[in-house]
């Protein structure tokens, strides 16, 4: 099994991480990444950038030397009444505004320390699903985490009613989040169970570590799990899965998906 997306990295705009667009362009094609997505954290993360930091990725190429870039955030699952960041009134349980929105090809919607206390199973669950139910976000952050554990059944029930792919975090494995692994096997088997989708992320913080799944892969072929139902092996999918959202990004990138080779297809 080979990797050619990653769905989830960080620049030097959120501040505890270490490289720039540019360093992750120059890593992505040194690995042979095809496809990675930039998803710095939403503003209610104390280091975060500004809400205007999204709205400008307009002007980052959509295409470098052959390798893609998805303008992506990753959003904050916000506790519950607690909708407005910055001034902003947010749409749902993420801090995200509606001006936002049109700009962003992805979002990964994630609990943090920070902005969400760590509560029960049930608040944790309910405020996962509300967060799929906004329309809003297309993956859920490292679901894993045993900080925020959450009833398998019901996040995967309506993570397909949502069409909202389950992130299987590389990071979760080797440095962060430590404890995760446990969840993250229960998750790859109810997501098998019941017929949904994940993706693998790198949740790189340096460009060193975009395109780092073999985390993933392995926990995955431990359980058999099988190949089909992980998005980020192709671009074609990944893109496909995205276009449901109405993100439009087969036209955007219409050009570079027919330059690829079809075996990553």
């Amino acid at each position: 099994m080979r990797t050619f997306c990653d769905t989830h990295a960080h620049t030097i705009a959120s501040t505890h991480a270490y490289s720039t667009v540019h360093d992750y362009f120059t890593a992505a094609r040194s690995k042979g990444l095809q496809l990675f997505s930039i998803t710095d954290h939403a503003p209610a993360m104390p280091d975060a950038p500004h809400y205007w930091h999204f709205g400008n990725m307009k002007i980052i190429p959509r295409v470098m030397n052959g390798v893609a870039m998805l303008r992506g955030i990753e959003a904050n699952i916000l506790p519950e009444g607690k909708h407005e960041v910055q001034g902003h009134r947010n749409l749902s349980a993420l801090d995200i505004p509606a001006n936002l929105v049109p700009f962003l090809d992805i979002t990964v919607a994630s609990f943090h320390e920070p902005v969400f206390t760590p509560s029960s199973v049930k608040t944790h669950t309910r405020a996962a699903i509300a967060a799929f139910e906004s329309g809003l976000c297309q993956i859920f952050g490292h679901p894993g985490n045993p900080h925020y554990p959450v009833e398998p059944e019901e996040i995967v029930r309506a993570a397909k009613d949502n069409n909202v792919a389950i992130e299987i975090n590389n990071s979760s494995f080797t440095h962060s989040r430590i404890g995760s692994e446990a969840y993250c096997l229960k998750l790859l088997d109810t997501v098998d169970k019941h017929d949904w989708k994940v993706v693998f992320a790198s949740d790189a913080h340096i460009a060193w570590d975009v395109g780092e799944h073999q985390a993933c892969i392995a926990k995955a072929r431990s359980i058999d799990f099988p190949e089909q139902r992980i998005l980020s092996t192709s671009p074609h999918k990944l893109v496909a899965f995205l276009d449901e959202h109405g993100k439009q990004l087969s036209k955007k990138l219409a050009d570079w998906l027919e330059s690829l080779p079809t075996m990553a297809s």
